[in-house]
Formats: structure tokens, sequence, C-alpha cells
């Protein structure tokens, strides 16, 4: 039988108990940017659905790749998935349309480059500056009309392979080129016979620090063992408990003034 002292403290507790957080939130000591690459998007609904599990705010970065579900990332099928990342305050950035990579310098600006998808699938085109820039733009002009928003002056070369041309042009285009960090690679795109998920997660957890940008992708064809179902939550937690915070690259402080 309850004494009235005693009924009175459990009724003051259960009102506190509303109104007070249980625990502290944890002290954000440094920050993380994740980043993720259009791929097979085999992972694409894991990852969108792992971030929004944690309140995690990342970058994405578009290109027209082929999926698993035999179309095409950013074909209209995909636009439910673009515009729900974008409630959930994702960035995005351009990762050319075509998955196109650069070969090697020409002469008075030009770049060789090769497309991985498109009517110049495999083939070498001499581009100029001009014609690389429109090629980051068709991905915006794309993501505007699957989701009525527009990209993030971010660009990343496919492979993160640069040239002197080809930063230049990108530049002159009004993009920020973003790469990733040592310890930032993922490494989902290596075998897992020789690189498993413990050893890709340890890694990580170990190497990343206050400011590093992370890059995986949305599926990867050639990996047996898929990285993201194993490692992207126990990242994401160990990261946390390291006192690590997560943000876009619209709040990093290399990339941050080209937003304002």
């Amino acid at each position: 039988m309850k004494t009235p002292g005693l009924t009175a403290f459990c009724l003051l507790a259960t009102m506190l108990s509303a109104v007070m957080p249980v625990t502290a939130s944890p002290v954000c000591q440094s920050t993380v940017y994740l980043s993720f690459d259009t791929g097979s998007q085999s992972q694409a609904q894991f990852i969108a659905q792992t971030l929004r599990k944690y309140g995690v705010k990342a970058t994405f970065f578009l290109a027209n790749e082929k999926t698993v579900n035999g179309d095409y990332s950013l074909d209209q099928t995909w636009a439910a998935y673009w515009k729900t990342l974008v409630g959930d305050g994702h960035a995005f950035g351009t990762h050319t349309f075509d998955h196109v990579y650069v070969s090697r310098d020409l002469p008075n600006g030009g770049i060789e480059m090769k497309s991985q998808f498109g009517a110049q699938a495999g083939k070498k085109i001499a581009w100029t500056a001009q014609q690389y820039c429109d090629e980051l733009r068709r991905t915006g002009q794309r993501f505007t009309q699957l989701t009525g928003a527009k990209l993030d002056p971010y660009w990343r070369a496919p492979g993160g392979k640069l040239s002197a041309n080809l930063l230049k042009a990108g530049e002159a285009c009004g993009y920020q080129h973003v790469g990733w960090s040592p310890a930032g690679f993922s490494g989902d795109e290596l075998p897992s016979e020789k690189w498993s998920n413990p050893v890709l997660l340890k890694r990580a957890l170990d190497g990343l620090k206050d400011g590093d940008i992370f890059m995986a992708h949305l599926g990867i064809w050639s990996r047996k063992n898929a990285w993201a179902p194993e490692n992207l939550e126990p990242l994401i937690v160990g990261l946390q408990k390291k006192g690590f915070c997560f943000a876009t690259l619209r709040e990093h402080p290399n990339y941050a003034l080209k937003n304002k």
C-alpha cells in the first residue's frame, strides 16, 4: 500500500520526466561529412532509411547510372526516391550525367573523356571545357525535373580522377570539386574476398578525424558482400560514441561559402 508521501513523490517524478530528457544529448566534438555516389543503387533504400533512422545528413553525387532494377538512377522511376532525400535535408552534387571519366588533357584546354553510359559509352571523346560544363549541368537539369530542387555547386569526377584542364573546366562552370579523405575511402569497390567488411569498418573508425569527407556508393556491382548493410549503421554509431556528429558539405568549412 502506497503512502501519501510516496504517491506525491512518484507523481512529481512522472511530471518532471515528461519535460526533462532522460539523458543529455551527446556533445559534438568533431564532424564527419558522409557522401554517397550513385552506382547500381542496390543499397539505395537501405542507406536512405539508415540515415533517416539516425537523423544523419549526407551529400549525394548523382550520375545517370544503370541500376539493379534495369533502369537508370535519374529515370523518372527514381523521382520519389530523390524527392524523399531532398525532404530529409541532404545535399546534392553532380557526378557527370553519363559517369564520364577523364583520360588525358588535350591542347588548347581540351579534354579526352570516356563515358560509362549514354550514347557514347565506351568511346573516347574529345571535349572542350564548355562541353564538359554542359555535361555537369545535365545532371542538375534532370535533378530539377525530378524533384523541383536544385543541385548544390559541388562536383565529383568519377573515380575522383582529375586533370588540370578538367579541374579548370569544372571551376569555370561554377562547381567546386569534392574528393574524399584518405581515411574516408569506404572500400566498397574493393573485392570483399580480400577486404572484408569488418576490416573496412575498423579502418574507418580508427582513421577518420574532424573535417574528413567519407565516400561510399549506393551500390556496387562487383563486390560480393555489399558494404552498406553490414557497415553503415556500426559506422554511424561507432563515430557517435567517439563524439562525432555528421553534416552535409553545406556546413563544411572548405565548401560552405559557395552556398551563401
